[in-house]
């Protein structure tokens, strides 16, 4: 039933932003260390691969919290919403997981072996590139729509729904996007031969990243009525304009300083503000439906003293996530080399 109660009201949209603030910095967090995962089958040295692992040893297990954070969220807080989407994206999902699984299980293997090391460095790969493919079109599938009985509140379509041009559009979109960060990320952490390698690239998967941007945000509006008319009518033909306009600002940002070998930090901060915009307008698009274009937060929200709870947990433990979390990149925020480590 839908919640009309002011109070409750508030408590639905402040859960709404909190779970979509949470899937966000995962996007940020752990999409540089996935790209990375990527780039890492293009590096043959042992050398360089090793660096390239070390720049994200400390911090990679801390950035999947936020994914916990953001499923859990999505159970507690819209339990409706999560049966109905669930159960539409099992597949991409699950493929997702065991791809983290066998990622993060080479994460630790592969120091510890000499004969198995090249299986484990393709397992870190082939987790890295599945895990990316299996979130994009995970999110490609719940932009275009999930069938729903809602008669009996239940999703209603097939086993295969997920897999579409579009689903699979988006899932190369966020590949390509991820190795973008992962490579801006190493010409930040990294020096010499690698560093100049990972800045070439960074440059090719930019305008990859642009091109899929235009693609997705051009294919978007035609899925469902409700976008199109979200974002072409009246005053929000301007917001598209802009949000389109300071996507390729950044973009233009990004790649200026790319070539200027004094900025090794501007590329990665640029390319994170093209992915948080794209996020952003991710979320106009969608707002307030939690399953477009059938069910609204207000619609799936748990009961209000449900959410109270959960808010006071989320309150103290949000903060203290937060402060680890910068503690950790703060600590380890130097450059990374084979033979010193950071410094």
């Amino acid at each position: 039933m839908p919640i009309t109660d002011g109070v409750s009201l508030d408590l639905t949209v402040i859960w709404a932003f909190l779970i979509a603030f949470a899937v966000l910095v995962y996007v940020v967090l752990d999409g540089f260390d996935l790209g990375l995962g990527i780039l890492f089958g293009a590096e043959r040295r042992k050398e360089d691969r090793d660096v390239m692992m070390n720049t994200v040893a400390p911090v990679w297990d801390g950035n999947e919290t936020w994914l916990v954070l953001g499923g859990g969220g999505l159970f507690a807080a819209f339990p409706l919403a999560y049966a109905l989407i669930l159960p539409a994206l099992y597949a991409p999902l699950i493929a997702m997981l065991l791809a983290l699984i066998f990622r993060g299980v080479a994460f630790e293997f592969r120091w510890r072996t000499t004969r198995w090391r090249g299986v484990w460095d393709i397992a870190f790969i082939g987790g890295s590139t599945v895990a990316a493919m299996s979130q994009g079109i995970a999110l490609g599938a719940l932009l275009q729509g999930i069938d729903i009985d809602k008669a009996n509140r239940s999703y209603s379509g097939g086993w295969w729904d997920w897999l579409t041009p579009f689903s699979v559009t988006v899932g190369v979109a966020v590949v390509v996007g991820y190795m973008l960060l992962g490579a801006t990320w190493l010409v930040m952490k990294t020096s010499g031969p690698l560093q100049e390698r990972m800045r070439h690239r960074a440059w090719i998967y930019g305008v990859l990243t642009v091109i899929f941007i235009g693609v997705v945000s051009l294919w978007t509006p035609f899925l469902q009525e409700g976008y199109y008319s979200r974002w072409f009518t009246g005053w929000q033909v301007i917001l598209a304009g802009v949000v389109g306009v300071s996507v390729l600002a950044l973009a233009a940002g990004m790649f200026l300083s790319l070539r200027v070998h004094a900025h090794e930090y501007w590329p990665f901060l640029l390319a994170l503000g093209m992915f948080i915009l794209s996020f952003v307008g991710l979320g106009v698009s969608m707002f307030p439906y939690i399953v477009p274009t059938s069910v609204t937060i207000y619609e799936a929200a748990a009961p209000r003293n449900a959410q109270i709870f959960m808010l006071v947990g989320a309150s103290v433990l949000i903060p203290i996530i937060l402060s680890y979390t910068a503690y950790a990149y703060w600590v380890f925020r130097g450059k990374v080399d084979v033979d010193s480590g950071y410094h």
